[in-house]
């Protein structure tokens, strides 16, 4: 995987908001934050997924975040009763 530095990054948006404007990059990057399908992304700019998963590694990245119910972790913050 390529990694972009942050003036690649910052002129590939430059360029993205020369072409589609300001308020379809708020757009897209909104679509991607929701998960929105690469091809539905795709459909709605006219152009490849291949194309929308470039925008994807260029704008951002994804981050998984595990999150743990609070009735377990109230178990698990119990003291021992012995």
């Amino acid at each position: 995987m390529a990694v972009k530095s942050a003036k690649s990054r910052e002129r590939v948006a430059r360029n993205f908001i020369k072409s589609y404007g300001r308020v379809n990059f708020r757009k897209l990057l909104e679509s991607l934050a929701a998960g929105e399908s690469g091809q539905t992304i795709a459909n709605e700019f006219g152009v490849s997924r291949e194309r929308v998963r470039q925008w994807k590694n260029t704008f951002g990245e994804v981050i998984t975040h595990y999150r743990v119910y609070p009735e377990v972790d109230r178990i698990l913050r119990e003291r021992r009763t012995a």
